[in-house]
């Protein structure tokens, strides 16, 4: 009888370790979407208390809608995990930028506060 509670210990603890790791994986391994973004590059930052990362916004601009005729703006804030990239990145503030980023369920602390990380830069023109 002991060795049947023993097992069944066993085998619903080796199955939690594998949902939770299955999980940690979707969670923040995985990557959900990836795609391209641009706009202007408002800042790029290296910060944090402990894990210091690159954190940056890109301002987007497009049109509301044909009927309220307003221009409307929208941030795309960013982490990047690449220190070639943030480096050349922080030489484009205010410039016109392509960024190839990837997106995850959830942010790192070693790998930046947002979602977003951006790997790769695409193109660069000024304005």
């Amino acid at each position: 009888m002991k060795a049947n509670i023993r097992k069944g210990v066993i085998i619903g603890t080796l199955i939690a370790v594998l949902v939770f790791s299955g999980w940690v994986f979707f969670k923040f391994y995985f990557v959900f979407g990836e795609g391209v973004k641009a706009g202007e590059l408002n800042y790029l930052v290296y910060k944090g208390y402990i894990f210091k990362t690159y954190e940056g916004k890109m301002i987007q601009s497009g049109f509301r809608s044909q009927t309220a005729g307003s221009i409307q703006s929208y941030e795309f804030p960013f982490s990047v995990t690449d220190k070639a990239v943030a480096d050349s990145l922080m030489r484009c503030s205010g410039k016109l930028v392509e960024l190839h980023y990837k997106e995850y369920q959830g942010s790192l602390p070693w790998r930046g506060v947002n979602k977003f990380v951006v790997d790769k830069i695409v193109s660069v023109k000024d304005r």
